[in-house]
């Protein structure tokens, strides 16, 4: 059913100071330069592995009601999500519920509660 990691999600408190040290000293390029995404309340640029697609965000909140303010308030800065790659949402979504996983469904969006991760929450995306 799982494909691959498609990308991790990384919570930081200020996105130029992250893009500093991802760049300077972990030696990663930005591909997608830092972008304000209101509607999701978050600052992100992308990071990409390569030439599979494969990618880490990073992303600063924008606001107080954010879901990365409120993992930065709870966890502090690190991994906030790890997106895997399925064939099939709807079909994914659905053996996920069959196993008894806590399913968040945001739309068009589909996430597996972190208590199901053991603390690490996964967002299901359709790749095909």
């Amino acid at each position: 059913m799982h494909k691959w990691i498609d990308h991790i999600v990384v919570r930081v408190e200020n996105l130029d100071e992250a893009i500093k040290d991802y760049t300077d000293r972990l030696g990663f390029t930005v591909t997608k330069l830092p972008m304000d995404q209101p509607e999701i309340g978050l600052r992100r640029a992308v990071l990409e592995l390569g030439t599979s697609g494969t990618f880490i965000e990073l992303a600063e909140p924008l606001g107080d009601n954010s879901e990365i303010r409120a993992g930065l308030d709870k966890r502090g800065e690190g991994v906030h999500l790890v997106a895997l790659a399925v064939a099939d949402l709807d079909a994914a979504k659905s053996d996920m519920k069959a196993r008894g996983a806590r399913v968040i469904d945001a739309g068009k969006q589909v996430f597996l509660h972190p208590k199901e991760g053991h603390g690490v929450m996964y967002q299901l995306i359709e790749r095909k």
